[in-house]
């Protein structure tokens, strides 16, 4: 079987909490682990989107609604949708791991690391299907 679940991938995450919304794999795990027998993978994704903004807004404003509240989370495989869109993703891999996941203020620190890492990238322009609401 092809391993399409690759670091990277953009996918669409399908039940839960954060069902309908977009995540970037950051790395996969096909055979599973002894906690979790079963393939998963470690996303980050956005909670919130950014809000739309316009030329006539202020400085202060658009600041305000380019705001983007990411989560990290583990997440199987059945559970997510692939898309044909990737994402470079240098910076995020040494900052979450699933070691990271396990203590509440080391998965807060990856948070804020994941952040700041796709407002930066939403600033630049990059990725603009990424950080779009879906819609259907």
């Amino acid at each position: 079987m092809v391993k399409f679940l690759k670091p990277g991938k953009v996918a669409i995450v399908l039940s839960g909490r954060y069902a309908g919304k977009k995540a970037v794999i950051i790395k996969n795990v096909d055979e599973g682990t002894k906690e979790r027998p079963y393939g998963h993978a470690i996303v980050a994704g956005i909670e919130r989107y950014p809000l739309k903004v316009t030329r006539k807004m202020g400085q202060k404003r658009i600041a305000k609604r380019s705001k983007i509240k990411p989560f990290v989370k583990v997440v199987n495989y059945n559970h997510l949708m692939p898309t044909r869109y990737t994402f470079e993703l240098e910076d995020l891999k040494g900052s979450v791991s699933s070691d990271h996941l396990k203590e509440r203020s080391q998965k807060r620190t990856a948070k804020v690391v994941v952040r700041k890492a796709f407002q930066e990238r939403y600033k630049a322009g990059k990725n603009k299907w990424f950080f779009a609401k879906l819609r259907f």
